[in-house]
C-alpha cells in the first residue's frame, strides 16, 4: 500500500496545481491513499 501525505498546500498556486497534476501522479505512482491538508 502506498500513501501519499500531503500537508500546507497554500494559496491559489497551490491548489491549481494539485488540481491540475495530483491526479495523474497518484496513476502514475499507484498510490493507494492520499490525504491533503
Amino acid at each position: 500500500m502506498k500513501i501519499l501525505v500531503l500537508g500546507d498546500i497554500v494559496g491559489r498556486p497551490g491548489r491549481n496545481f494539485l488540481s491540475q497534476y495530483l491526479q495523474t501522479f497518484i496513476e502514475q505512482k499507484d498510490i493507494s491513499l492520499c490525504i491533503a491538508n
